[in-house]
């Protein structure tokens, strides 16, 4: 069982990490979207622990453990995932909004 306060927490800190790392790499990159076409891979090296040379030498048992790992995830597990996806998303919007009011970042 997790605790509520912790749960609030690690949302948080997904949100933050990955608005802050989307921002950066948006920026410094010169694109908008990098972190949230990214944050699926990060992810799966989250989720699974499989190398990723697995993934294309021996695809037939790697993509099944994938998914096998990812059916398995909790409702908690999938709530704090979620929140680091909305900071990369959040990240994009906010590079946007900034680049539209004339803000040149690099």
């Amino acid at each position: 069982m997790v605790n509520i306060p912790q749960l609030v927490i690690s949302m948080i800190l997904f949100l933050v990490l990955f608005f802050g790392i989307g921002f950066l790499l948006n920026m410094v990159l010169r694109s908008t979207w990098v972190m949230a076409v990214i944050y699926p891979i990060v992810v799966i090296l989250i989720v699974h622990d499989v190398s990723i040379f697995d993934y294309i030498t021996s695809p037939g048992m790697a993509f099944p453990a994938l998914w096998n790992n990812l059916m398995s995830l909790m409702f908690v597990d999938i709530l704090i995932l979620s929140f680091g996806f909305l900071g990369a998303i959040l990240s994009g919007i906010v590079i946007k909004m900034l680049r539209v009011r004339g803000y040149q970042m690099f």
